[in-house]
């Protein structure tokens, strides 16, 4: 079944699950596992951390075919009442064959936002709205945005973990301003470990003035974690949305999703 998943992020610890930790897979498989008397492992389009939501999850599971209801959507409601009010299933379907929430990926969607607002967030968004009471150069905030968009090794800007790449196709990275808010939106077809958060840290350096786009441009020369980044707070991020490709195509985009990326030759100022 394919679960499309919303939750504020401020009381778990992150989607993956960890023992003795509250974390969103954990919740989502005890739930529906008791609805489905049935133990259930999920896997997911995006690991997020922990603070951080999501209005547009994706995540499969594996139902044994005794316990796969008709009709997955009537689930919905009846999770409902069972999960707590910080997170929601907002759709159950059969999933075609071949499909797989994280492999099946073509892009990921994420929004950042902040207020530069000198009082801070409006109490009502304080959850997912960063106080950031600075002054900030939007013009030099996009130039340094626009810098990082394409195929590069993003090292400097993720947590490293060992045997996996850092090689990102960053497709969109730009900014809009509504009075004191300011939001990112941030897509790619994956994301490393911090590397949203990171990369707003990075350009909102350059929007303060304290770094320029030289800087931003020898970041990308960098093959390790770069401790000049300040990465910027959880709350204000969210997974917005997980695109994938038609049925007809999903077992294709599976195989080139598990090839191990890597740069070509001369690519990128390599």
């Amino acid at each position: 079944m394919r679960l499309d998943i919303a939750y504020d992020g401020t009381e778990f610890s992150g989607w993956a699950r960890q023992n003795g930790l509250r974390t969103v897979c954990g919740e989502i498989e005890e739930k529906l596992g008791a609805v489905l008397r049935t133990p259930l492992q999920l896997t997911v389009a995006g690991r997020t951390d922990a603070g951080v939501h999501a209005t547009g999850q994706v995540a499969h599971v594996d139902v044994p075919a005794a316990m796969l209801p008709d009709d997955p959507s009537r689930l919905v409601r009846r999770l409902a009442r069972f999960l707590p009010k910080d997170v929601r299933i907002t759709r159950i379907s059969r999933a075609p064959e071949d499909f797989d929430a994280r492999f099946s990926a073509m892009r990921r969607h994420y929004e950042y936002r902040l207020t530069t607002a000198v009082y801070g967030a409006d109490p009502l968004r304080a959850r997912d709205i960063v106080s950031y009471p600075k002054v900030l150069d939007l013009g030099a905030i996009r130039s340094a945005s626009a810098e990082l968009v394409g195929l590069h090794d993003f090292a400097a800007f993720c947590k490293r973990r060992e045997g996996a790449t850092t090689v990102r196709d960053l497709q969109r990275f730009d900014w809009e301003r509504d009075g004191d808010v300011y939001t990112a939106f941030v897509s790619a077809d994956a994301f490393c470990w911090s590397m949203v958060r990171s990369l707003v840290g990075a350009v909102l350096a350059v929007g303060e003035g304290r770094r320029d786009l030289e800087w931003v441009d020898e970041l990308l020369r960098e093959r390790s974690r770069s401790s000049s980044i300040l990465v910027a707070p959880a709350h204000g991020l969210s997974l917005v949305r997980v695109d994938y490709p038609d049925d007809a195509d999903l077992a294709a985009r599976n195989e080139i999703t598990r090839d191990v990326r890597t740069l070509p030759e001369g690519c990128c100022g390599d």
